[in-house]
């Protein structure tokens, strides 16, 4: 690699971090405490037997040393371990807005991370198209989380299709314990609802799916033809034709309710953003969601 290359990664990364940090700060750190779950309760201490407390409690080894009846008490573990499952295929450098999909789902990642950073959780990172490309093995400090960043500011968009199942299948055989696992991606692939259903039920799978507005709205810009970045298939059509644009905006809406609906179905919590938007809402939306239904 250039050293061009190198300095404009590593400046592309300080604004990321100076941003990510900026706003975990001042918006979602109490948020993002409050949404995601330990694995668990974990062993806090032990004490005395107090009239009213559950028998079942009590820990019979420290009573048989000591003569005194004493019980176990628990918190909450607070510790998490997350996982990026990032889609870089082709179709993720397309935006036509200030940035590309691929732009957001760093920006969006490293803010993520930086939260998971300032809560003390393990963070790593898998990439992905339609095999996995690169694992990151989850790990604590400040030092893997800007490695992981530098690594997807970095990454080259792969032209082949996306394979949701290889990725999920992969986390399935590395990771035996629970993580909260964000699935970043434009979903533009084939349907997987199993590898979905089967990943949600050991891991708290978030997807989080990317789109452009230019994948919403169809322009009236003349012939056009179209090349698909992942497989090469190219498409003739002419956009001035009313009933072509209708169609493409009535399948896009229909695409996007088939993938929240099977989203749903495989109890999988879905954070829709956009190239053309403040994710900051969105994110804030999501988290209000999860906080409402953890109460």
């Amino acid at each position: 690699m250039a050293e061009q290359e190198v300095a404009d990664i590593l400046k592309k990364v300080q604004r990321i971090q100076i941003v990510a940090n900026r706003t975990v700060n001042d918006l979602l750190a109490g948020q993002y405490k409050s949404v995601f779950r330990g694995r668990g309760m974990e062993f806090d201490e032990v004490r005395e037997y107090q009239p009213g407390d559950d028998v079942r409690t009590i820990d019979w080894n420290v009573t048989a040393r000591t003569g005194t009846a004493f019980i176990k008490r628990f918190c909450e573990e607070r510790e998490l371990t997350i996982l990026f499952l990032v889609d870089v295929s082709a179709s993720g450098a397309f935006g036509t807005a200030a940035r590309s999909k691929l732009d957001m789902v760093v920006e969006v990642a490293a803010l993520l991370m930086f939260s998971a950073l300032k809560n003390n959780d393990k963070v790593g990172l898998l990439t992905f198209c339609d095999d996995v490309i690169d694992y990151f093995p989850p790990r604590k400090g400040k030092a893997n989380v800007l490695r992981l960043i530098r690594q997807l500011v970095s990454v080259e968009p792969v032209a082949r299709q996306t394979s949701l199942e290889a990725a999920m299948e992969f986390l399935s055989r590395v990771q035996k314990r629970r993580v909260v696992a964000f699935l970043i991606s434009d979903f533009l692939a084939p349907q997987a609802q199993r590898a979905l259903a089967v990943c949600n039920r050991r891991h708290d799978l978030i997807a989080i799916t990317v789109t452009d507005p230019r994948e919403h709205v169809f322009p009236d810009v003349g012939f056009l033809t179209l090349v698909d970045a992942e497989t090469g298939e190219v498409v003739e059509l002419d956009s001035r034709h009313r009933q072509v644009r209708s169609l493409f905006e009535t399948r896009t809406v229909r695409r996007g309710e088939d993938l929240s609906a099977r989203l749903r179905r495989a109890g999988v919590d879905e954070l829709a953003i956009r190239t053309d938007e403040d994710y900051l809402t969105s994110l804030r939306r999501f988290f209000h969601m999860r906080e409402r239904r953890f109460r």
